[in-house]
């Protein structure tokens, strides 16, 4: 057989088109039958609010690209403007799939279910008068109608702001035609409740500011009407080299983004043509970015829908987290982490330890000094305002990314009122973004030592998305951790650099270095016929050098199982090339978040979590950490609940064939016991204690765990540590 180049454009997969193929299966999720009707509606609009973010950032800076002519290739081999071409087409027929999905599947569900989205036209008498009375007291008041001509230009509109445009003609003066514009006001929810005794009715608030046209245009004839939005390239361009204070930089920066260039225009399809025309020749757009939709031209707006209607029996069943219980001796989470590490699997272990952990260190006069990133975090976050406390009293130190995508005005807002409060405020190092997740706490304990404990995690700081993110925390008293956190730090606030922060891997110093050095560890480790195996699980895998690095381990007999939520640039199944990876992608209810990297190591298994996926931005770019798991426990704990569910799902989860097509895993040979198994579920039910764990061990007479006897392309897991009795998972309950 002839030799394989690492470097063949065949061997890889555009990131773009990838990405499409993600958002694909989550409006699979909005088809599936076996999901909760209004959770099916939430999962259309998460697929709209995905959509929007990649038009104005990664299709705006791809047209970017083309227009200045740029011809780089990627490691697919494709230029930018072959990329543009295809990803056109591509989102035209994922943008058709949204709305048959809505208007085929989903509107026919929901009227089963006595759920109507109605026209005005179609309300009754006492209906279409509560609508008359709301328009009237709140939406009329904050409506200003625009009519284009030379006094009266055209409006500036807003990034995805719903628009209404109009079609118009003088009274008395039939030759002359006129377009007006109202904004559909951003306050107000885009589906209003009106009161039914036996269905729950909805319209749409551009419907109702439509059939109120004759009032906006009282001298005008109306002759059709268009809802319609515009999504603009919101990429921040920044010289921060240049810059004397980043703060305000960032802040000018956004007031710009609300004025980038048009990259997309949205109209209702029955729009006249007159109207299609004239906005398109306004914004400059090509035939292909303008999209005629047959439905709600604001698709992420059906959040409201899911939200607010009262059918409970329609959505995922709650579920209350597993509370962390400290033991009898401890006193506090401090006493309990002089006893050994703390694991938490967010959401089925509860937010408020690491919530706790925060505020009960603020109020404790023997914590000395608290040190914490902030990337993202809720608009009204109790960490932040612990750490505002924590300040009257001890020495505070926040580093807050102000360039976190879309995150940028609150991390502004949190920034000021940190300052504000006396928090020493960084912005972490110039030209990188803080992504990693840490927090450091140095207490003067009873005995008199001064130690310091940490929290490391895969997630934001947000107790909001910690209830459906899927996250791993590691709260920790090790010497070996904390002492390089506070190093992290220590580069985080003066970039003070050091040759190592072992345990921790560090981007963009050695992460990627690291991440590679132990994947080609396991390939020598089968070229000697010693165990050797890979389970990573991250949300995208675009890095060229560990795509390499993972092709040359297949290639030395190391099996590779990835898990990869979203983009995967790698081809699995290539014979004499990644004939040993396989690749799967779980989307389900909670959003997969967490990274987990697991090497067999020759029967000495390593452990790490991380903040970072294996894309260059991640490792080149930002300020990422990536820490190890020393207890054993918790080791067994991530192999055995967390890894090999994930590898044994075949309800939620998709494998990835070597043309870069996903195919659900129910739907091929060899479905586990017969049936569906989905890990998610799985895992709540073990927080639950519906479940527990079985007393076999991975060599003994088991079949208990689904992985086991699976014919689904997953091949088994090795010892987790060599003559451990490791317990499989008893998914038949008690």
């Amino acid at each position: 057989m002839s030799r394989i180049s690492l470097n063949d454009p065949r061997n890889y997969s555009n990131r773009h088109l990838s990405w499409l193929e993600f958002n694909r299966r989550v409006l699979e999720e909005a088809l599936d039958s076996h999901n909760p009707l209004l959770e099916r509606v939430k999962f259309l609009a998460i697929t709209a609010s995905n959509l929007d973010e990649f038009v104005e950032v990664r299709l705006a800076s791809l047209l970017q690209q083309v227009e200045h002519g740029s011809q780089e290739v990627g490691p697919d081999g494709l230029a930018p403007l072959a990329q543009l071409k295809a990803l056109a087409a591509g989102i035209r027929d994922f943008v058709a799939d949204q709305y048959e999905c809505w208007n085929q599947k989903l509107l026919p569900a929901l009227r089963s279910e006595k759920i109507r989205i109605l026209c005005v036209s179609q309300l009754s008498n006492r209906q279409r008068d509560q609508a008359d009375l709301f328009y009237a007291r709140q939406v009329d008041p904050l409506l200003s109608p625009v009519t284009i001509d030379p006094a009266h230009p055209f409006p500036h509109v807003l990034n995805k702001a719903l628009c209404v445009a109009f079609l118009l003609r003088r009274r008395g003066r039939l030759s002359e035609m006129y377009v007006g514009v109202v904004t559909v006001p951003r306050k107000l929810p885009r589906l209003v409740r009106i009161r039914s005794d036996e269905t729950v009715d909805y319209v749409f608030l551009h419907d109702l500011i439509a059939n109120h046209a004759r009032n906006l245009y009282r001298g005008y004839e109306v002759i059709s009407a268009g809802a319609f939005r515009v999504t603009r390239n919101s990429n921040l361009y920044l010289h921060e080299e240049e810059a004397r204070n980043l703060l305000e930089t960032v802040d000018s920066q956004l007031h710009s983004r609300r004025k980038g260039d048009v990259v997309r225009l949205e109209i209702d399809a029955d729009a006249d043509q007159e109207i299609v025309e004239l906005l398109r020749a306004r914004f400059a757009l090509r035939e292909w970015q303008v999209f005629k939709t047959p439905g709600p031209v604001n698709l992420s707006r059906l959040f409201f829908l899911a939200e607010q209607t009262p059918r409970p029996e329609l959505k995922f069943r709650g579920f209350i987290p597993r509370p962390l219980a400290l033991d009898a001796e401890s006193k506090n989470i401090f006493d309990q982490l002089r006893k050994g590490d703390i694991l938490l699997h967010h959401p089925y272990d509860d937010y408020n330890p690491v919530v706790n952990l925060i505020e009960q260190a603020a109020r404790d006069p023997q914590v000395l000094s608290i040190r914490q990133t902030l990337y993202r975090t809720s608009e009204d976050s109790p960490i932040a305002r612990a750490l505002m406390e924590a300040a009257q009293s001890k020495e505070v130190t926040v580093v807050v990314e102000l360039k976190a995508r879309f995150d940028e005005a609150p991390n502004i807002r949190w920034a000021k009122s940190l300052e504000d409060a006396g928090v020493q405020v960084s912005h972490g190092v110039v030209g990188l973004k803080t992504h990693c997740k840490l927090a450091l706490l140095v207490r003067h304990d009873s005995d008199g030592e001064i130690r310091r404990y940490a929290h490391l995690g895969t997630g934001n700081y947000n107790p909001s998305t910690a209830r459906f993110y899927t996250d791993l925390s590691l709260l920790t008293a090790d010497p070996r951790l904390t002492q390089a956190v506070q190093s992290v730090f220590n580069f985080l606030t003066a970039r003070a650099e050091r040759g190592t922060y072992r345990p921790l891997f560090v981007a963009p110093m050695d992460l990627a270095a690291s991440c590679i050095e132990l994947i080609d560890r396991e390939a020598a480790h089968a070229r000697r016929k010693r165990s050797a195996r890979i389970i990573a699980k991250v949300n995208a895998l675009l890095d060229p050098g560990i795509i390499q690095a993972l092709y040359r381990a297949s290639q030395a007999g190391v099996e590779i199982d990835l898990i990869v939520r979203g983009g995967c640039a790698l081809r699995p199944g290539v014979r004499g090339l990644s004939h040993r990876i396989r690749v799967r992608s779980i989307v389900g209810r909670f959003l997969e978040h967490s990274r987990i990297y697991y090497f067999e190591n020759a029967g000495e298994p390593q452990i790490y979590l991380g903040s970072a996926d294996w894309m260059p931005r991640n490792l080149y770019e930002r300020v990422e950490v990536m820490f190890p798991i020393h207890d054993l426990q918790l080791r067994r704990r991530i192999y055995e609940e967390i890894l090999l569910s994930y590898l044994s799902d075949t309800a939620k989860s998709r494998v990835l064939d070597h043309d870069g097509k996903y195919t659900r895993a129910h739907s091929l040979p060899g479905k586990v016991n017969g049936r569906r198994f989905a890990a998610q579920d799985f895992l709540v039910q073990l927080a639950e204690g519906k479940l527990r764990y079985a007393a076999t061990t991975i060599h003994g007479e088991s079949g208990d765990h689904p992985l086991a006897g699976a014919g689904n392309g997953a091949s088994r897991p090795d010892q987790l540590k060599k003559a451990a009795a490791i317990p499989h998972l008893n998914l038949y309950g008690r």
